[in-house]
């Protein structure tokens, strides 16, 4: 007899009581990201059909208005998020502020706020690559029964209950992690559900893969620059392969499969970095640390770090273990020459 692999929802429920604080919200949030994203999903695979067949001009033939995937993206998972009512508050990468969420009996009796970038890398979909949602869950500070403020918003990525990512590519996958491993699910079209389909997924201490946008080389920082050349000497295992996406969540997706290192570093044209700690770095530092890798901002761990503001940005260096230690090692001994 054929083994089954476990639905996602079932995967949720047999896994309810390793949630801490548990009494359902966060499993209800994880279940309101799944529909969501199958949602979202649809539209992405259909975005080349659209852009072919849809009516010129800023509407289609009923007359609504045509929307970027990435606003539709941002509407969607705001949408079902609110509907369900279970959630306090919610910021996304879109907004530029934060969003109350109250219940249908206008009250703040949830515990949770979430974070998100609702389509990260949507500028691949003219060109059919794969793109993703990241997301990140938070317990709030501020008492139950009062709005949410910027403060619970603005923690650090070390106080996260849950985070994830789905990616949308020749297949559909969620990956999530509440603290306890990192689980892939894979969407079947066909019936439209989630499945098992990379349990306990975890990063090689070393690969051979390293993701950058070198086409910026001369504006990166000199341990950078050190690290890139270290990558391509020809001694032990190395060179090293180069492969970058351009889309976040699918480079580093394939280097938790396969092992490597992702770096975004400060440069001289973004000084502080480009991705955001929020909504991008601290979810997906959280992922990697839990499938055994690493995820620094070439100094100090991305989860420590203290947000001061919504949008604020970092630099990123993510991975396998090993090799975000030594780009970390160049990091700091080209910091040591300066002096």
């Amino acid at each position: 007899m054929e083994v089954r692999n476990k639905t996602l929802g079932e995967y949720i429920i047999e896994n309810q009581t390793a949630f801490q604080y548990s009494s359902g919200e966060l499993s209800r949030i994880i279940n309101s990201i799944r529909l969501a994203a199958k949602v979202v999903n649809y539209k992405v695979n259909k975005a080349g059909l659209v852009d072919i067949v849809g009516a010129a001009g800023a509407q289609n033939i009923q007359g609504e208005d045509q929307q970027k995937l990435d606003v539709y993206a941002n509407e969607v998972f705001i949408q079902t998020l609110i509907n369900r009512e279970i959630v306090c508050g919610i910021a996304s990468e879109e907004n530029d502020d934060f969003i109350t969420v109250q219940g249908s009996d206008n009250s703040h009796n949830n515990k949770y706020v979430v974070l998100m970038d609702p389509l990260d890398g949507s500028s691949n979909i003219d060109v059919n690559v794969s793109v993703g949602t990241i997301f990140s869950v938070y317990r709030r500070i501020t008492p139950v029964g009062t709005p949410v403020t910027l403060e619970d918003f603005l923690q650090p990525g070390i106080n996260q209950v849950a985070a994830g990512y789905v990616i949308y590519g020749t297949s559909t996958m969620l990956v999530y992690t509440t603290g306890h491993g990192v689980n892939g699910f894979t969407l079947n079209p066909a019936i439209g559900t989630f499945y098992l389909s990379h349990p306990k997924m975890e990063f090689p201490k070393n690969g051979n893969i390293y993701s950058i946008n070198e086409g910026n080389y001369v504006h990166f920082p000199q341990g950078v620059k050190d690290y890139i050349k270290y990558c391509q000497l020809e001694e032990e295992e190395r060179p090293y392969t180069s492969r970058y996406i351009g889309s976040l969540v699918s480079d580093i997706h394939r280097n938790m499969i396969k092992g490597g290192i992702y770096l975004y570093p400060t440069s001289s044209k973004a000084p502080k970095g480009k991705l955001r700690l929020l909504y991008e770095c601290n979810p997906m530092a959280f992922i990697v640390e839990q499938a055994g890798g690493k995820a620094s901002d070439g100094f100090t761990r991305i989860m420590e770090l203290q947000p001061t503001e919504l949008h604020e940005r970092a630099p990123f260096f993510c991975g396998s273990h090993n090799m975000v230690e030594k780009a970390e090692d160049f990091m700091r001994l080209a910091k040591l020459s300066k002096y």
